[in-house]
């Protein structure tokens, strides 16, 4: 069923931030944000125990931001407010307790995505993005905290869609001894050998016409085209919407070499993200020389968007 309100909210409780959305239908009936925001609160922290559990702080931090966000989108009077999560809630073994203590702050349900609803809402949300309008066949990305959605379209159609517990905290918890050390050579090397690893066992295909396009989203890749941004003296929004292997293969070889105290100092970087930022790089890394890619166009338009066209258009 199409939703008739002028205005949708979406809360997307990822693993490494939290992020909102309001949007509603442009003057072309597209997709339009109206209200966009975002809060570091790692609630994945502690995902790769066994069994995975959520931590008191990360649940607290969670709510705080939950909170903050609410807020955030009250001027604009959104209905309905959807709050969805995604791998951290999904896997831990406390997660119907959050749900309860969301519930409990909040008044609000969360909706936890199957990897399968993840990936096809991100596809979703993508597809509605202007910047991309011109790609046909395409590869899509998406690195959070627990997992790593990989995409393939086939005439903006989605052909392929996995979910991959790739995520930066969980790699770096699972790879990583000292997240305060500059990261290792043989720890970067692990990261490139879990991506191909996991792609395998997923059968995850590059089998898109020559010459395709990959779309990279979600805070890794954003925060690599803030350094570079900061780098050179510009706003992130005044830079290409496109980062390549070349650029992540240099942010590796300095940020990857530096301590965790240095890392926090490094302009775009966000501090809350300067401990798993490395992996993140080589994670990124490896998906580029898996599928043969010299460049990803960046996108802001991830599962928040999806989720608002599910709300705004029904299912698609």
């Amino acid at each position: 069923m199409v939703n008739k309100n002028p205005v949708v909210g979406v809360i997307d409780i990822g693993s490494n931030s939290i992020k909102s959305l309001a949007a509603d239908r442009g003057p072309g009936g597209e997709l339009r944000a109206r209200h966009n925001q975002a809060i570091d609160a790692r609630i994945s922290a502690g995902i790769s125990r066994t069994p995975p559990e959520l931590s008191e702080a990360g649940m607290q931090s969670a709510l705080d931001a939950l909170r903050e966000l609410l807020a955030g989108l009250a001027p604009l009077q959104p209905a309905p407010i959807a709050l969805v999560a995604t791998s951290a809630v999904r896997d831990a073994a406390n997660g119907a307790e959050f749900q309860r203590r969301v519930r409990a702050a909040t008044g609000h349900g969360i909706r936890i995505l199957t990897g399968a609803e993840e990936a096809n809402l991100i596809g979703r949300g993508l597809v509605a993005d202007p910047a991309l309008a011109e790609l046909r066949d395409f590869y899509v990305f998406d690195l959070g905290g627990g997992s790593l959605e990989c995409l393939a379209f086939r005439g903006r159609r989605i052909a392929q869609a996995v979910s991959l517990p790739l995520g930066c905290v969980r790699l770096t918890e699972q790879i990583v001894a000292d997240s305060a050390r500059p990261l290792a050579a043989a720890d970067s090397a692990r990261v490139n050998q879990r991506v191909r690893a996991e792609l395998g066992a997923a059968r995850f295909a590059f089998d898109l016409p020559a010459g395709s396009e990959a779309v990279f989203a979600g805070g890794s890749v954003t925060t690599a085209r803030a350094i570079l941004a900061a780098r050179a003296g510009r706003a992130i929004a005044d830079t290409a919407a496109v980062v390549t292997l070349a650029d992540l293969r240099g942010l590796l070889a300095d940020i990857g070499g530096l301590p965790l105290a240095a890392r926090r100092r490094i302009a775009g970087l966000p501090p809350a993200r300067a401990d798993v930022f490395p992996v993140a790089l080589a994670t990124a890394i490896a998906m580029a020389e898996a599928g043969g890619f010299a460049r990803f166009h960046h996108s802001f338009h991830n599962l928040r968007y999806g989720v608002a066209a599910e709300l705004l258009f029904g299912p698609a």
